[in-house]
């Protein structure tokens, strides 16, 4: 049977949130799926399977809102490859 843990987490100015290393061990991802429902939120891992795709570089996450060059673009999805 399947262990259920539930922990309260503070949210932060920001808007994020902090998922204990234990969690993410035990996931083996770093990758999130994030659902939302009416007014509840559902985190789960990723399975890159499922969708067969996801965001790789986000200028305003990653980059303050800049672009970046398409060959800089290509080494960052080379090097992904390389780790699968």
């Amino acid at each position: 049977m399947e262990t259920t843990t539930t922990r309260i987490q503070k949210i932060t100015s920001k808007g994020q949130i902090t998922l204990p290393s234990a969690w993410r061990a035990r996931t083996q991802t770093d990758t999130i799926t994030v659902k939302i429902t009416g007014n509840t939120i559902e985190i789960s891992p990723a399975r890159l399977q499922e969708s067969g795709e996801y965001t790789v570089f986000d200028a305003i996450r990653d980059n303050k809102g800049k672009g970046i060059k398409a060959a800089d673009l290509v080494k960052m999805i080379r090097k992904m490859d390389e780790r699968n």
